[in-house]
């Protein structure tokens, strides 16, 4: 089969390179792609976001599958766009990608069909925003309607925090018309764990839990990223809390987009919170979470493609997923900088030598050379029997790759260890 990943980072080398182990693949494209995923597939340079192009492409070479991985072109509507000329998607429709892409829908939602989150209330108006700042105790976190590259999160510690989040969001539009309206919702403290999951709109299989690191610096400190790297399987989500989850929020979730008339087909992202009072969603996500897809793929024993297939075909429940019994360990690899400034165009060496799974995020390939082209570089996934055998291979591997103006976090997976002891 003719198969096309639509997205170029380090989620999508992820999927690809999984996708390349189907003996029912023949051919594969991404697009755009980038210079790392160009030696695993064939690169064709149409945005994720140039629906037209995609659909067009797609028409003109005879695909038959296509997996849509980011938010912005499911959001956009991409799954329908393709599914209108006949071809076969992973992915939600635009209607059910209104999960992540409305964080006001999302949050309505959830109060609606009695799913365990945060309390909170959304605003269109910003001086109303701020007067009822006034009136809630700190800490108390913001956050923007629409999509903000992982970034639309705001965690105020004082109530002047809170309304300089607001101002920023809602008149200085740091987030665009993303910020247009916000959600002040109550502070929850606890550990934070990710869940992907497969569902076809009926049955919903989990994946293997995992545990992103979000903060640039060492200890949780500095400015939020798009994710400094995870860990999988998360040693605080046991069995029972896996149990609860099931029963409370996911299968409640799936039965709340169908009676919404929004059925969800795909990848549904669970980012919850582990509150005192019993697990909470903090945020629903469309699609495989970056960087948790590429810490939980490489545990996954089934193949990917026949998986995403019974989803999109709603025979998920006929498919067997299954994953290994060990623990991974993401390191991403940064432009020192980011996610400020950071200079890019160095030449990636040693990528070729780790013994590991190097997914490449941002670099482009110029005269067969790579070179660094984003603030997430490429990330390095080590697998081991325990999660210190894991850790102490990817901190071990990711030694080998070089490039100028390298940075990481020294400490990916460390609070996970704590709390496994």
């Amino acid at each position: 089969m003719k198969v096309m990943v639509v997205g170029g980072g380090g989620r999508e080398h992820a999927i690809i390179k999984e996708l390349k182990k189907s003996p029912e693949i023949d051919k594969l494209y991404a697009l755009p792609g980038n210079g790392g995923i160009a030696r695993d597939a064939e690169c064709v340079n149409i945005g994720a976001k140039d629906i037209e192009g995609i659909v067009n492409f797609a028409r003109e070479n005879g695909i038959e599958y296509a997996v849509v991985a980011p938010d912005d072109p499911l959001v956009l509507g991409c799954v329908d766009a393709l599914n209108a000329i006949g071809v076969e998607c992973f992915g939600p429709s635009k209607a059910a990608a209104v999960i992540e892409g409305s964080k006001v829908f999302s949050k309505n939602l959830m109060k609606k069909y009695n799913i365990p989150t945060a309390a909170y209330e959304t605003f269109e108006d910003m001086d109303e925003a701020i007067a009822y700042l006034r009136t809630v105790p700190a800490p108390v976190v913001i956050k923007a309607d629409g999509l903000a590259l992982g970034k639309g999160v705001i965690i105020a510690q004082t109530t002047d925090e809170a309304v300089d989040a607001v101002v920023s969001m809602m008149a200085d539009k740091v987030f665009g018309e993303s910020g247009s309206r916000v959600v002040v919702e109550e502070f929850l403290e606890g550990p934070e764990v990710s869940v992907l999951a497969f569902t076809d709109g009926n049955v919903l299989v989990p994946m293997v839990s995992s545990m992103d690191h979000k903060r640039a610096g060492d200890n949780d400190t500095g400015l939020n990223t798009g994710g400094m790297g995870a860990i999988a399987p998360n040693p605080y989500y046991t069995d029972a809390i896996a149990s609860e989850c099931m029963k409370t929020i996911f299968m409640p979730t799936v039965e709340a987009m169908k009676a919404e008339n929004r059925t969800f087909k795909g990848c549904l992202y669970f980012g919850l919170m582990l509150t005192k009072n019993g697990p909470k969603v903090i945020e629903y996500n469309c699609r495989f979470g970056d960087p948790e897809t590429q810490a939980v793929l490489p545990l996954l024993e089934s193949d990917l493609f026949t998986v995403m297939r019974a989803v999109s075909s709603g025979k998920l429940a006929e498919c067997e997923v299954k994953f290994a019994d060990k623990h991974s360990c993401t390191l991403v690899l940064a432009s020192n900088g980011y996610p400020g400034k950071y200079e890019t165009g160095f030449e990636i060496t040693g990528d070729d030598k780790a013994d590991a799974c190097v997914y490449i995020a941002g670099a482009k390939l110029e005269n067969g050379k790579l070179l660094t082209g984003g603030g997430r570089v490429l990330a390095v996934s080590a697998v081991g029997d325990t999660l210190k055998d894991a850790v102490d291979k990817a901190y071990l591997e990711g030694e080998k790759v070089h490039f100028e103006n390298k940075y990481f976090r020294h400490d990916i997976g460390a609070r996970a260890l704590k709390a496994a002891k």
